[in-house]
C-alpha cells in the first residue's frame, strides 16, 4: 500500500519510521514526530487511519473534521480514528510530540472474505470519526508494528497482514455505527490435525520465500481473521511469530553450510536488508550472523 498520501499530508519531515520497502501487505505504518502547529489536508482520505500516541507526550490535540471538533491531551495509548473518503480536515498541535504512529488500512481489509464476516459493502462509510480514545487491544497491536518498524524481523510482514486483519475486525466490532453481521461463519478453537500438517508443511517448504496470512488460511479453508486465531490456539503462537522461529532456524543452518554471502541469506528469509537480519539474530541468539558463523564446529 502506498505511503504517497501521508507524505502529502504530513510531509516528509519528522518521519522516523516508515513500511516503504518492507513489502507489507494489508497495512502501511510510518512513526511520526510533529512539530507544534497546524496541519490542515484538502483531499478525500484513501483509508481508515489509526493515530496512535507510542511515547506519551502530553500536547494538546485539537482536531477538526467531519462535522466537529475534539480537543485531547495526548498520552502513551491515545487513539485517533479518520475513516476513509473523509473529505479534509485540521489538526492543531500545541507542542512538539513523536513517536505518534499512523497506521493506514485500506478499505478492501473490512471485506467479507477477509473477515470471514457478512458485511454490507457500504458499511464502511459508518466508520466514526473519532478522537481520543482509549482501547488497549488496538493500542496493544499499535505498539507492536511500531516495535516492528524499529526492529524489522524475518516475520514482519506476516505480523502487518495479521494485525491488519485484526484491527479491522476491532474497528468493525467497537468504531462502526449500527454494525449487526448479517451471518457469521463457524470455526474451530483449533486447527485440525489434517490441516495444520498441511499448512506446517507448507511454512516449511516455503521458508524462504512470501508468505501471506491470506495463502496460509486459503490452505486451511479459512478466513484470514479465523486463520490467525486458530493456528494460535493450535500451536501457541500466532503465525507471525511461529514463522520466525522457523526462519531463524533455517538462518542457522544456512550459516553451517558452506560460505552463502550474508546478504542472500537476508533477502531469502525476507529481510530488507542485512543489517535488519543483523539486528534481528543477534537479539535472538547474542551473537551477529558471522559470530555465529565463525564459531561452529570446523
Amino acid at each position: 500500500m502506498s505511503l504517497d498520501y501521508a507524505v502529502e499530508k504530513y510531509g516528509s519531515a519528522g518521519l522516523l519510521a516508515s513500511s516503504t520497502d518492507r513489502g507489507w501487505s494489508g497495512l502501511s505504518a510510518e512513526l511520526r514526530s510533529h512539530r507544534e502547529g497546524v496541519i490542515a489536508w484538502n483531499n478525500p482520505q484513501p483509508h481508515a487511519e489509526i493515530c496512535v500516541d507510542i511515547h506519551g507526550n502530553r500536547s494538546v490535540i485539537t482536531r477538526r473534521g467531519g462535522g466537529s471538533v475534539n480537543r485531547t491531551v495526548a498520552e502513551r495509548g491515545t487513539i485517533w480514528l479518520t475513516p476513509p473518503g473523509m473529505d479534509g480536515g485540521v489538526l492543531d498541535i500545541s507542542d512538539p510530540v513523536r513517536d505518534i504512529l499512523h497506521i493506514f488500512l485500506s478499505p478492501e481489509r473490512f471485506s467479507p472474505a477477509v473477515l470471514g464476516v457478512e458485511i454490507d459493502p457500504s458499511l464502511i462509510a459508518s466508520l466514526r470519526y473519532d478522537s481520543g480514545f482509549r482501547d488497549p487491544l488496538l493500542a496493544e497491536m499499535a505498539y507492536a508494528i511500531a516495535v516492528e518498524l524499529k526492529n524489522e524481523t524475518s516475520g514482519g510482514r506476516m505480523l502487518a497482514e495479521t494485525l491488519a486483519t485484526c484491527l479491522a475486525a476491532r474497528l468493525v466490532q467497537n468504531h462502526f455505527d449500527g454494525f449487526a453481521p448479517q451471518s457469521r461463519r463457524s470455526v474451530r478453537s483449533g486447527l485440525d490435525q489434517r490441516r495444520l500438517t498441511r499448512v506446517l508443511d507448507y511454512i516449511e517448504a516455503n521458508l524462504e520465500g512470501h508468505l501471506t496470512v491470506d495463502h496460509l488460511a486459503s490452505i486451511a479453508c479459512l478466513s484470514q481473521f479465523h486463520f490467525a486465531r486458530a493456528f494460535k490456539a493450535a500451536i501457541g503462537r500466532s503465525p507471525h511469530r511461529y514463522i520466525s522461529d522457523r526462519r531463524l532456524e533455517r538462518a542457522k543452518a544456512l550459516l553451517a553450510d558452506g560460505d552463502r554471502p550474508l546478504v542472500d541469506i537476508a533477502l531469502a528469509l525476507s529481510f530488507s536488508c542485512q543489517a535488519n537480519f543483523t539486528r534481528a539474530f543477534r537479539a535472538a541468539t547474542g551473537q551477529t550472523p558471522g559470530q555465529y558463523r565463525r564459531h561452529l564446529p570446523a
